[in-house]
């Protein structure tokens, strides 16, 4: 279906406004004859005269009046939807933000976002998916506003921004015996290991750099999660590979527990930020991927565990 211009609706709105074709003209910044004729464009896009002469003025006809106030409606919500993102007012948004991310960075990461929208979003809430087993198109389908891990199986479509880079390093009980001496990839590989993974893997980039040395992991615990194994450490002598930004605001807790560096060649890990580019320009997402990179630099700033 063919549509009118739409700017005709601009010019109705201020012609009913003024009754006055001079006026509108003055509004429109446009001479009275360009003016006029584009009266005439309205005149036969709505099928009526719109205005006729009264005397030496001119006045609205009936079906006019009758549109006067749904034409005056439909201008402003143009306005308010071509301005949203000057006129966005974070403190009175109502919306919840949901977020797909790793459960390691639920702890200090979401009670730092959740300080940050209570200052500046108070309306507004934070729901956290927990990571699939596979690509859902969660982003594509609206479903989630952001993801937050690691992973490079995203659609094709997808932009991502990188957060920070992440290490694995080993998390122990203090007073565990592997700290009595230099810790060397065979020691390292002799105590019990805890493996977390959600598909309940026990094999991993770990095992495949021991493997290179002739060495092998007892992996004695699979753990869905860091929070359900971090316990297990307390009064054992397993042994927690994880990483390094799982253990954020961790010290505040108390635990007895001590970190040392693994002593294997791993890659560094990329954490990243990803969305769908509908919300490209959303001026409300856009605060939500400005307030999680900044909130993951002051973590990190504050931890020193990141770079």
């Amino acid at each position: 279906m063919a549509l009118p211009d739409l700017n005709l609706l601009v010019a109705l709105n201020i012609l009913l406004e003024e009754g006055s074709v001079v006026g509108a003209a003055r509004r429109m910044h446009l001479s009275a004859p360009a003016m006029s004729r584009t009266l005439a464009r309205i005149r036969e896009a709505v099928g009526d005269p719109i205005m006729v002469r009264a005397g030496r003025s001119l006045v609205p006809t009936p079906r006019a009046l009758q549109l006067r106030e749904e034409v005056s409606e439909l201008v402003e919500q143009a306005m308010r939807l071509f301005n949203a993102r000057e006129n966005l007012q974070m403190d009175q948004l109502e919306r919840c933000f949901v977020l797909r991310s790793n459960n390691v960075l639920v702890g200090g990461f979401a009670s730092r976002m959740l300080a940050v929208m209570r200052d500046e979003a108070p309306r507004c809430s934070l729901r956290i998916a927990p990571e699939a087993d596979f690509d859902d198109e969660a982003l594509r389908q609206n479903r989630i506003d952001l993801y937050i891990g690691a992973t490079s199986t995203l659609e094709p479509e997808i932009r991502t921004q990188t957060l920070f880079t992440t290490n694995f390093v080993g998390l122990a009980r203090r007073d565990h015996p592997i700290f009595d001496g230099e810790i060397t990839p065979e020691r390292f590989a002799a105590y019990p290991q805890i493996s977390v993974s959600r598909r309940g893997r026990s094999l991993g980039p770990i095992d495949e750099e021991l493997a290179h040395l002739g060495l092998k992991r007892d992996v004695r615990l699979i753990a869905p999660t860091f929070h359900s194994s971090i316990f297990a450490l307390l009064e054992s002598d397993l042994l927690l590979p994880i990483a390094e930004h799982s253990l954020w605001r961790l010290d505040r807790l108390g635990f007895a527990l001590r970190k040392f560096d693994i002593p294997l060649p791993l890659k560094s890990v990329v954490i990243l930020q990803a969305w769908h580019p509908r919300f490209d320009n959303d001026p409300a997402h856009c605060w939500l991927r400005q307030t999680v990179k900044h909130v993951c630099i002051e973590l990190r700033e504050s931890s020193g565990l990141l770079s």
